[in-house]
């Protein structure tokens, strides 16, 4: 075998140091934080403004809810409460729409949108939520996480579309962490709750520690039990270890971790 000429042994060498040093970069977390968690929960279920935030207000913890118009208008006083407390209020379309695999989603299924009707109901879903509680949402969450319109030939992705209307677009059911030197924004990765325990979700907090990352963790109801639901009591545990300043953990809601991030992106010279 041929040793490597001068030139070539430079290069590879130089983009081994360069792989190496990347590696090795712990992202730069406010006040030597180790990584950072947001909490969110989806479609304005009831039980999140009466039971989920009273539960986060005991720790001071601010949580992200993306929210349909529709829905947060039956608990509206709670949601209230909620944007007064300090919570983010974050946009998940004007009618939650699905694929039309989902029979329920049928009426307004993913498939027969255009990206006209798409920017349309999201300013107008934006639009509500800002008359409601005096906010205009910033953080976007994909109903069932899907991200395309159309079908077939026609279909497109429009995350394009949530890159320039929001600071970030969050999915769901995804399987790992957001690294905060490399995401795109619109395209934030969302790790469920619903239906674990503590325990479970710690090994994820711990992973995501050792590598800097961003975890957003992402449910639905708020309660002791039920279908769907990020239970009480695991939430207790979760923003107990959160708080505790030895574990090295900023918990802040989606919007504000974003624009750290893009800020500090920005100062390390990598896209947003």
């Amino acid at each position: 075998m041929k040793p490597l000429c001068p030139t070539l042994l430079f290069v590879f060498l130089f983009v081994l140091s360069q792989t190496l040093f990347a590696q090795s970069q712990t992202f730069p977390w406010p006040k030597g934080k180790r990584m950072a968690i947001s909490l969110s929960f989806d479609d304005a279920r009831g039980s999140q403004a009466s039971r989920g935030v009273p539960l986060l207000d005991e720790y001071d913890v601010k949580a992200t809810f993306y929210l349909v118009p529709s829905a947060a208008k039956g608990q509206l006083e709670g949601w209230k409460k909620a944007v007064a407390s300090g919570h983010e209020m974050g946009n998940h379309s004007l009618n939650h729409s699905c694929s039309g695999n989902f029979v329920w989603s049928r009426k307004s299924a993913l498939e027969n949108y255009t990206m006209d009707k798409m920017r349309s109901e999201l300013m107008e879903a934006g639009k509500q939520i800002e008359q409601m509680l005096g906010v205009k949402p910033e953080s976007y969450a994909y109903p069932c996480g899907q991200t395309f319109i159309g079908r077939g030939k026609n279909t497109q992705s429009f995350v394009p579309l949530i890159s320039e209307m929001f600071t970030s677009g969050r999915g769901w059911l995804d399987e790992a962490p957001v690294d905060p030197a490399y995401c795109d924004m619109a395209q934030l990765t969302g790790m469920e709750t619903d239906g674990k325990d503590f325990e479970q979700i710690l090994p994820i907090i711990e992973s995501a520690r050792a590598s800097g990352q961003w975890l957003v963790l992402a449910g639905h109801e708020t309660a002791d039990s039920g279908p769907q639901t990020t239970r009480l009591s695991m939430l207790r545990k979760l923003c107990e270890y959160a708080k505790d300043p030895k574990n090295g953990i900023w918990i802040a809601p989606v919007g504000e971790v974003a624009r750290y991030v893009g800020k500090a992106r920005d100062g390390m010279g990598l896209p947003k």
